[in-house]
């Protein structure tokens, strides 16, 4: 069973199983429209719950109005880091909601000084994106420390080029170019990154060009430990941008590229200013035009480019990219993949492995899932079949599932088989595989998206019976919600009561945000009393 429904599964079964008869559904057929905060005072009591100082509910006071109100909780955060995270959380919702001025008054009060500088540097974005191109130049000018100055700059330039005034967006990128190479910090790369999106935003592909070739640089000269996860995914930005342009000659280069030593195994070279690092003439020659000639190319033992580079690449080209290039990406991943190479090697085998089984490829899915440890091997169908159901082939999907053997990847593939099948609009063929589903709680949780589909496709009397039929309290709970957020008014709110009394008020609180927005600050009212 995949991790999400593990946790999940673990949650719901400590719950326990939901009455026979419970208030809730007294309360749906009584015929009224029970006052939900009413019933939520109920059900909550009075005992102290941290969640609401998580950021979700933090979130969610600031949607309905209430940033003060958040902002006293997330200051009852003893953790530093936590609270500086929470308070930078809701200055970015504020400004999301469109409240600019609280959000900047929020920022300003933040005590750690770290914490507001980024604060701060969120808002100059914020102020851009919504027209305020004067107010984000001069807030950006207050920016404290050196590392953001160009990561400022580089936001609002992007923010102003997104909203089409590409002169002052070129001007504000000069800025950030000016602050990076003035301060050779490490974030320089993701900088550059945003640069070359500007650039080509603006339509100038020989800028975009030069900054692209800068972002290689740059790493090229700051890749001073063994391990990619030291590396900042920069130059995955860049290769993604030039694969969806069908161009593989960076990628091929970068694999022929030997991989520096890490610091302490032996004479490096110095790097140099950023336009130019004496690692630029390492490449070995050869063709790196034809995408289909990677393999017939000596690869060096270690190559530069990095399998987590590439996984980072795979991923973000995955949804854009058209057939043959991710067949290329697929070979050259294949080259990079190191049965001793650890953490990475196992996150670049998973990405390429579901791209292909996206894709259709599932025969070559299924042969490099042979290659995950056998204890995983299994789990890892699942993946591919959730994955060909997610994209549309549900009755191969359905087959690789019922023919996975281990009992628990066999009823995750199931239940994501069921999920995608209702998604698609067609919950009777959902339904009816539910029932080869042996796992109780399995089977009442692929239930709970057909109840989704069935509210969405106007049949809320068939969604709420079958909801019944979910013999956990927890998992009903998340059916009933899913019902309320899509049914009218008065039939949501009998829903949303069953809920509260069934579960807890954090399944109902989408919910009660929707149809009684106080009720998400009667939570905290009644808990801080």
């Amino acid at each position: 069973m995949g991790e999400e429904l593990f946790w999940m599964r673990d949650g719901d079964l400590r719950h326990g199983l939901a009455p026979e008869n419970e208030a809730g559904e007294a309360i749906a057929r009584s015929g009224f429209e029970p006052c939900l905060l009413a019933v939520l005072r109920i059900s909550l009591g009075r005992a102290a719950d941290d969640r609401i100082t998580r950021g979700w509910y933090l979130g969610a006071l600031v949607r309905t109005g209430h940033l003060a109100r958040a902002a006293e909780l997330a200051y009852t955060i003893s953790d530093e880091h936590r609270q500086g995270k929470e308070l930078l959380a809701l200055v970015e919702n504020a400004a999301e909601a469109g409240d600019l001025c609280g959000a900047q008054t929020l920022a300003e009060s933040i005590p750690l000084r770290g914490w507001r500088d980024d604060a701060l540097v969120a808002l100059v974005a914020a102020w851009a994106r919504a027209g305020e191109r004067d107010t984000a130049a001069a807030l950006a000018e207050r920016i404290r420390y050196p590392h953001n100055w160009g990561r400022t700059w580089a936001l609002l330039a992007k923010a102003t080029a997104d909203n089409g005034d590409t002169a002052a967006a070129f001007g504000f990128a000069a800025r950030a170019d000016k602050e990076v190479s003035s301060y050779t910090l490490d974030g320089a790369g993701e900088v550059l990154a945003l640069l070359m999106e500007v650039a080509a935003a603006g339509g100038d592909e020989l800028r975009a060009a030069a900054f692209a070739d800068r972002v290689e640089d740059f790493a090229r000269s700051h890749s001073r430990t063994a391990s990619s996860r030291s590396r900042p995914p920069s130059l995955a930005v860049v290769l993604a941008r030039e694969v969806l342009r069908g161009e593989l000659d960076r990628i091929d280069a970068l694999l022929r590229t030997p991989a520096r030593p890490p610091v302490g195994a032996g004479p490096t070279l110095c790097g140099g200013a950023l336009g130019g690092f004496a690692d630029q003439d390492v490449a070995l020659q050869g063709d790196p035009d034809d995408v289909r000639e990677v393999e017939s190319h000596p690869l060096p033992t270690r190559s530069f480019l990095r399998a987590r580079d590439l996984a980072r690449v795979l991923d973000a080209v995955a949804e854009t990219a058209d057939q043959d290039m991710v067949l290329a990406l697929a070979d050259r991943a294949e080259t990079l993949l190191d049965p001793g190479g650890g953490p990475d090697h196992s996150i670049l085998l998973e990405a390429v492995t579901l791209l292909l089984a996206e894709r259709g490829h599932v025969e070559r899915a299924m042969t490099l899932a042979d290659r995950v440890e056998p204890g995983h091997r299994a789990q890892r169908q699942a993946q591919i079949a959730a994955r060909l159901a997610r994209y549309g082939d549900t009755g191969k999907a359905e087959a690789l599932a019922h023919a996975i053997d281990d009992r628990r990847a066999h009823t995750s593939a199931l239940v994501e088989v069921v999920r995608e099948l209702a998604r698609r609009g067609d919950p009777d063929r959902a339904e009816a595989l539910v029932d080869s589903i042996t796992d109780r709680w399995a089977r009442g949780e692929a239930l709970v998206e057909v109840v989704r589909e069935l509210a969405r496709r106007g049949d809320p009397g068939r969604a709420e019976a079958l909801t019944h039929s979910i013999a956990y309290r927890s998992t009903r709970a998340r059916a009933l919600a899913a019902l309320a957020e899509l049914s009218e008014p008065p039939r949501a709110r009998r829903l949303a009561a069953q809920v509260l009394l069934l579960d807890d008020w954090v399944t109902a609180m989408p919910v009660l945000e929707r149809l009684v927005p106080r009720a998400v600050a009667a939570v905290a009212d009644q808990m801080m009393r």
